[in-house]
């Protein structure tokens, strides 16, 4: 088989650079490799003969001095690796020869080899934050160190969002629309040869929106008197520090008159006048975001300060209502807030005197205010009333006048006057309802009122019973200790209350005595005298009760002859001998009487007599 010129040419040109694990990359001839080793490979072209039979190599060094002995490529070795000592342009040679050993050709190619790593990249972010709507451009200063063999070939950029790879040449290289916020961009120099530099990180800032801002001092609901507004902007990315005319600012604006722009993030004013007042508040930030509703821009905020200055109308209803005189009603209006829901009060005073107003009970009805005046509680006489009423906005005002225009001034008593008369028979307590001009009042509720004695296992009792068609009522009260009763009539709208005279009932102790014969001997066996008091309704038991223990005979009052105390259970007992002759014959009565003690809810009582004859 024949070479051609043409195949040692194609065998320079196939001089590859081997990467790691010993593969084989083609290169272009005469490019710079960061590996020292380079594979010289010897290509058969078929049908092409002009007279070559091998290929004879020489590798020289930059400054064209042989390195090593030449060697040869033929068919049955057509491979071999050419490795230089050190970074360099390296010549290798190339000659085609004949069978005979004649140079039929010649030719040459260079060997670039540079693994020197470059210095690393200056790259020059925007100095201040970008919009949106601005592409990021990434600049590059000169490298600050060595350059190697091979030259600076450009740089290599890596963004942290979305893994983004670009290359540069050395020249400003864009990064296209970047999402807002910080972006870090990873840098490394990129020799000729290929080799990467340290890297360096350079952040870009990116602010799209305007500032956030939001109206300080706005009242809630209505305000009684002017108010100051402030418009404060917030920005989390390029900030609002006041930097001059074009700097960060903010703006408001109170219906549609001039605007008010402060530098910074702050700017306020005054809002006055009763009406419905517009606000409407932007901001501007660093970058120059701003949102005044310009193109591309979000339009102003915009909040309402409701401001009412006038006081409210207030009058008392024009008359009493004839169905419910001690309702007092009182009319709140206000045009422009309208009346307070929550606030106002109703106060009376004896008329034409310099008191205090005493306050009553008052509610709030949707422009009304409604008290309820216990007319009962006062004296007969004439009473002044006023009317505090309060609008939405917290102005008040203070009404005396009917909605007629007279004063409000009521005489006492409001209702018709009632007369409770009773009377306590025993233990049955009746009477009579009335009005005072006549005419008996029925279907209503008397209340019955005991109170007992100190002692009495309880203090209070309440009875209720209801007049009957002619003003009467009745109730028997039930047993227990002594106690004050009274009857007590509550009133109605139309009648005043009434109380009747109150009554004591005395209740008598309850004794049981009882003898253990009927008849007893003179010196003989005693009789023994035994019973027990009773204590339903009394607080604890009788014990230490004083009981005199009496007797008398015919034509003779009673007389004690001695005095015992109860037990722990009330009980008493004691044993009587009789001793005089002249008791022979005559038939004895004998009781048990108790005057009661301190703290013993009972009046004095005694027993029913028991006989026994003396013999």
């Amino acid at each position: 088989m024949r070479w051609s010129w043409s195949l040692l040419l194609a065998g320079l040109g196939t001089i590859a650079v081997l990467a790691g694990g010993g593969h084989a990359a083609a290169s272009i001839p005469d490019a710079w490799q960061p590996r020292s080793k380079f594979a010289i490979q010897l290509e058969q072209l078929p049908g092409l003969a002009d007279g070559g039979t091998k290929a004879t190599y020489q590798l020289l060094d930059p400054e064209g001095h042989a390195l090593g002995g030449s060697f040869e490529l033929t068919p049955v070795n057509p491979f071999t690796w050419v490795a230089v000592p050190a970074p360099g342009a390296y010549t290798l040679e190339s000659k085609l020869e004949d069978g005979a050993g004649n140079v039929l050709r010649q030719a040459s190619a260079t060997l670039r080899f540079d693994d020197a790593v470059p210095p690393p990249p200056s790259p020059r972010a925007p100095e201040r934050w970008l919009p949106g709507d601005k592409p990021a451009i990434l600049a590059f200063d000169p490298p600050s160190g060595p350059i190697p063999l091979s030259g600076i070939a450009g740089y290599e950029v890596s963004l942290d969002r979305g893994n983004v790879r670009l290359e540069s040449t050395g020249d400003p290289l864009s990064l296209g629309f970047l999402p807002e916020g910080i972006t870090s961009a990873q840098v490394v120099t990129l020799s000729g040869s290929g080799v990467r530099s340290e890297a360096r990180t350079v952040a870009l800032a990116v602010d799209a929106t305007p500032p956030a801002v939001s109206l300080q001092g706005l009242p809630v609901g209505w305000s009684d008197g002017p108010v100051r507004v402030a418009a404060v902007a917030s920005d989390s990315l390029s900030g609002m520090e006041a930097a001059g005319v074009s700097g960060p600012a903010t703006t408001l604006a109170v219906d549609g008159d001039a605007p008010i722009t402060a530098p910074g993030a702050t700017a306020s004013t005054w809002v006055g006048g009763s009406g419905v007042h517009s606000v409407r508040f932007y901001g501007r930030d660093a970058v120059g975001n701003v949102g005044d509703g310009g193109p591309g821009s979000p339009p102003p905020q915009s909040a309402l300060v409701r401001i009412d200055e006038v006081p409210p109308q207030v009058d008392f209803a024009a008359a009493q209502d004839p169905t419910d005189p001690e309702r007092i009603e009182a009319f709140v209006d206000d045009r422009l807030s309208g009346p307070s829901p929550d606030r106002g009060s109703i106060a009376v005073r004896p008329a034409g005197t310099r008191g205090r107003f005493e306050p009553l009970p008052t509610r709030v009805e949707r422009g009304r205010l409604v008290a309820r005046w216990d007319s009962d509680d006062y004296p007969s006489g004439k009473y002044e009333l006023t009317a505090t009423g309060f609008d939405a906005a917290g102005n008040s005002t203070l009404g005396t006048g009917r909605a007629h225009g007279g004063p409000m001034v009521l005489l006492n008593p409001l209702k018709a006057q009632a007369s409770l008369t009773a009377k306590l028979t025993g233990t049955r307590l009746s009477g009579l309802l009335r009005r005072a001009a006549g005419g008996p009042v029925a279907g209503q509720t008397i209340a019955i009122g005991e109170t007992f004695a100190i002692g009495a296992d309880r203090r209070q009792r309440t009875s209720y019973v209801r007049t009957g068609a002619d003003g009467s009522f009745s109730l028997r009260l039930r047993p227990g200790p002594s106690r004050e009763v009274a009857a007590r009539f509550g009133g109605t709208h139309l009648l005043t209350r009434a109380t009747a005279p109150g009554f004591h009932l005395t209740a008598a102790t309850a004794i049981r005595f009882h003898a253990s014969a009927t008849s007893a001997a003179v010196g003989g066996k005693p009789v023994v005298f035994s019973g027990r008091v009773g204590t339903r309704g009394a607080r604890g038991s009788a014990g230490g009760l004083p009981v005199e223990l009496q007797f008398r005979y015919p034509g003779a009052g009673w007389s004690d002859f001695r005095t015992v105390e109860t037990d722990g259970h009330g009980r008493f007992r004691y044993a009587y001998r009789f001793s005089d002759d002249d008791s022979r014959g005559v038939r004895f009565r004998f009781r048990a009487y108790v005057k009661g003690r301190e703290g013993w809810p009972y009046g004095p009582g005694s027993s029913r007599p028991v006989s026994v004859r003396g013999r």
